[in-house]
Order: C-alpha cells, then sequence, then structure tokens
C-alpha cells in the first residue's frame, strides 16, 4: 500500500516499494548541529523498522558520514574509496555525507558563483575553491550555466568532500534545510519547518537505496552479421539524429570526474565520467531498438556519434536486472546507455501500430519509434501538437536516480497513460515526461516522410517544445500561459 506522510497543506506520497535498508553511521568531522541531526535520523530509521548497525559489514546498504563544509577531504579518508578496505568488505555501499553549512556562508558561495556566471569575459580564478582539480573551472561553469549557481556549489561540496550523495544541512545550532545532492546534479530540500522534517530525509535515503540499478546486460547469440548492419538505415539516422540534436545544444556536456577532483584512479569507486543523455530508435528489421551506448565507458559526444556509439537492444532480462542485446560483427560493442531496460521496456504496456505506405517497411512496429532521454527541462509546449504525462506522484516528492528498475518502473507507467499513443486518430505525434531533479524522456510516433527525431527537433524549432535549462526539483504542474502555449509551473 503506498504511505503518505503529513506535510504543511499536502500529503507527500511515499513509493510502495521501499525496502528494509541496514545503514552504519561512521562519523567524521562533526558539529553539534550535525549529531544532532545523525542521532535524531537513526531514531527515525529505527522507528520505521530500519536496521541501524554498530558498523558496516557485507550486508550494509548506506553508510552515513560527515564532512566539513569548504575543506576538501583527503581521498585516504573518504569512504568512497576506503570502505571496503576499512570494514573488510567486499561491495560497494551507497555513501551519504552530512555536511554542516551556515546560512551566511551558502549564501555567500551562491553570491560569488552567480556574479562568476555573470561576468563577461569569465575569469576562471572566479571558481578557483580548495582541492578542486586544475580543469575544475570548466565544469563549474558549464554546470552554472545549464542550471544556475546551485548546481556550481553542488560540484564543488561533491568534491571537496568526495562523495556523490550529499546531504547539505544549512542552520546554526538547528538546521534550516537539508539540500539532497545527487551524481545528476539533483538538489531537492527537506525544510525543517515540516513537521515531519526527519522522516521527510529518511524517506528520501530510502528512496535512493531500494532503487536498484538495472545494468546488468546480457548479450544474446548471433551477432548481427555485418553485412545486416551496412544494409539497415537506421544507424545513419541515428548519426543525424546526435547532429540535429547537438546543433540545437539538447545535450549537456559529459562530467569527467578527473577535471574535477585530484584522485587516483577511480576503479570501482565510480566511473570516470557520466553520460549526458540516451537516444533511441526502433529498426524493425532486427528487430531491435538502436541506441546510444553508456558513457561510463569512455567518453561520448552524442552530438556526434558513430557505429561504435551504438547498441542493438533486442529484450528486457526476467526481473528486468538488465537489457539483452545482440553484438554487430566488426563493431566494439560496448553496454548500451545505463537506461536502456527504461528505453526498450516502456513499450511492453503500449500498442503496436502498422507500417503502410510512406515507410520502407510494411508490417507491425511499437507505436513509439523513437525516444529521447536528457538532462534538460521542458519549460513549455504546444498541448494541439504535444501531450505531456505525469509521473506517479512519488516520483515527485521523493525522485529516483538514473539506471535504476524504479525509474524505468515510472516511465513506463506515465507512457502507458499517454492519450495520444492509446488512440490511434490522435494528432499528436511527440509526448513527454519529466524526471524531477534528473531531466526529460520524450517519445515520438511514426510520421511518414519523416527521419527519426525529426518531429522532434522540428517542434522544438517551432517553439511546440521548449527545451530549458530549468529542472523542477519536486512537484510541478504545466499551466496555460500568455502565448498559447502550456508553461512549466513549480509547486
Amino acid at each position: 500500500m503506498t504511505q503518505v506522510i503529513e506535510k504543511p497543506g499536502r500529503l507527500k506520497v511515499v513509493h510502495n516499494w521501499l525496502r528494509t535498508i541496514r545503514l552504519a553511521y561512521v562519523p567524521g568531522t562533526t558539529t553539534p548541529m550535525l549529531d544532532t541531526m545523525a542521532h535524531a535520523l537513526l531514531d527515525r530509521l529505527r522507528h520505521r523498522s530500519h536496521i541501524v548497525q554498530a558498523q558496516p559489514d557485507s550486508q550494509t546498504d548506506i553508510i552515513l558520514t560527515s564532512a566539513p563544509f569548504g575543506v576538501p577531504l583527503p581521498w585516504r579518508e573518504a569512504l568512497l574509496f576506503t570502505a571496503r578496505r576499512r570494514f573488510g568488505i567486499h561491495h560497494s555501499p551507497t555513501i551519504v555525507t552530512l555536511v554542516h553549512a551556515l546560512p551566511d556562508a551558502v549564501q555567500g558561495m551562491l553570491d560569488r558563483l552567480g556574479a562568476a556566471l555573470r561576468r563577461e569575459p569569465i575569469d576562471i580564478q572566479d571558481f578557483a575553491f580548495a582541492g578542486m582539480a586544475p580543469n575544475a573551472h570548466r565544469v563549474l561553469i558549464e554546470q552554472g550555466r545549464r542550471g544556475g549557481p546551485m548546481l556550481s556549489l553542488l560540484r564543488v561540496v561533491q568534491t571537496q568532500t568526495k562523495c556523490l550523495r550529499v546531504l547539505l544541512a544549512v542552520g546554526r545550532d538547528q538546521p534550516e534545510s537539508v539540500y539532497h545532492f545527487d551524481l545528476v546534479g539533483a538538489h531537492p530540500r527537506s525544510q525543517a519547518e515540516d513537521p515531519e522534517f526527519y522522516d521527510d530525509i529518511v524517506y528520501r535515503i530510502v528512496t535512493a537505496a531500494s532503487a536498484d540499478e538495472v545494468t546488468n546486460h546480457e548479450v544474446l547469440s548471433p551477432p548481427v552479421p555485418s553485412a545486416v548492419w551496412q544494409s539497415l538505415r537506421t544507424p545513419a539516422a541515428m548519426r543525424e539524429a546526435g547532429q540535429q540534436l547537438g546543433e540545437r545544444n539538447f545535450f549537456t556536456e559529459m562530467v569527467v570526474i578527473a577535471d574535477l577532483a585530484l584522485v587516483p584512479a577511480l576503479g570501482d569507486a565510480i566511473a570516470n565520467q557520466y553520460s549526458e543523455g540516451c537516444f533511441a530508435t526502433w529498426e524493425p528489421r532486427l528487430p531491435a531498438l538502436i541506441a546510444t551506448i553508456t558513457g561510463s565507458a569512455r567518453p561520448v559526444d552524442k552530438g556526434n556519434i558513430g557505429d561504435d556509439d551504438l547498441a542493438v537492444i533486442v529484450g528486457v532480462r526476467p526481473e528486468a536486472v538488465g537489457a539483452i542485446v545482440r553484438h554487430v560483427e566488426g563493431k566494439r560493442n560496448d553496454s548500451p546507455s545505463s537506461e536502456a531496460v527504461e528505453l526498450f521496456d516502456m513499450d511492453s504496456l503500449l500498442p503496436k501500430t502498422a507500417l503502410g505506405e510512406g515507410f520502407d517497411f510494411q508490417g507491425r512496429v511499437p507505436i513509439l519509434r523513437s525516444k529521447l532521454h536528457g538532462h534538460r527541462g521542458i519549460g513549455g509546449y504546444d498541448a494541439d501538437r504535444v501531450e505531456f504525462v505525469p509521473l506517479d506522484p512519488a516520483y515527485y516528492d521523493y525522485p529516483v536516480s538514473c539506471a535504476t528498475g524504479a525509474q524505468a518502473q515510472g516511465i513506463k507507467q506515465a507512457f502507458a497513460r499517454a492519450e495520444c499513443l492509446r488512440t490511434p486518430d490522435d494528432p499528436r505525434q511527440v509526448v513527454f515526461t519529466v524526471l524531477p531533479g534528473h531531466g526529460v524522456v520524450i517519445g515520438e510516433k511514426w510520421v511518414a516522410g519523416k527521419a527519426p527525431f525529426q518531429m522532434i527537433w522540428e517542434y522544438m524549432d517551432a517553439g511546440a517544445l521548449k527545451v530549458d535549462n530549468l529542472i523542477p526539483q519536486g512537484r510541478m504542474e504545466y499551466v496555460p500561459g500568455s502565448d498559447g502555449r502550456m508553461q512549466l509551473r513549480e509547486l
């Protein structure tokens, strides 16, 4: 049963797939306020029937620790790199770091970063922070221009604490709010004025621990013959789509960890970089979904892809633990995007459609031809040509991370409700949903005479789909605007 917790003026919805987690608290540098918060969080975890351990072991899901604000933590002290050796464990629990910052200090950094981002020309010295790599300014500038000074601050805090999941607690003697930072740049807040403040933090931690990754892909034989691959039109269409979307600045720059942090080889702790999105289109002759590969394998410029940057997805493994892929003779064959399960499985609840005149293939295919996942927002859209489908409410109250079964399930359920996909004569050709704190997933139907993704980029050009830097961090809606389009409003 879906749970709710009281919030001022509304109920907050909790996912019904949360599981019991095991958490160990290993404090680092702390303050009296953090001590109070840590003990309150542990009490709430126990109250919610989660298991608080004296120290990490082979069953630990989360290690909660602490670190100072604005002071670089040496990598040899960072649990992200040392937890397995330090506690003799063979898996990698999720590390969550509590950081205490005074309100004036946070506002001062935001003001500094905001002024630096507005300066023309940019002065890279404005982005010099202790413990950052020499090229860190490039990431901080790009991230700040995309998501504002808070996104730049987020990357500074993550780099200095050597941790991806950070709870930035703002206050003097008592917390006023807590920002929840993650890999892709999410920064929703828990407000201390809420009666269920600590429950809210706990549910966010438990949500992160309960959302399992679905990247255990399986390779299916035989491989696609090279001659068959060369005969397909879809790979060339994918290359063209990447260029078209890149020219419209849809893809955000890949974040390379070495540009931010001065650490040795990252090994199993974290990938060297993470991707800026993915896209895929259906190839009926295989039949399969042709998708971009994962950016964690090696740097991939989604605006300039080649055949080695493409993967063939033919199914989803039982219990959706990963995708089923086919290799192609003569290709490099890296793994598909971490969203491979999401991209393929969203068709499972949708109807098929029959292709006829105007296509070079006649037969039944998934009603969604192409899918685009990016770390961007949608500021507005033309409701006569585009449909917005919301996620279930819990996904806005407690966002989930990328490459997880929870995200794939939420997207699948949202698109299953799309009227333009369930009603054959609905004139809307494009549909999208918003992933709070993360980005957008856009789907495109089959349109005779149009290339894959062409309706999407034409709608971008026409203003029917307004791509925006702003990504909502929680509940949101679209309301009629003065220009006739639906406009984003955060709640």
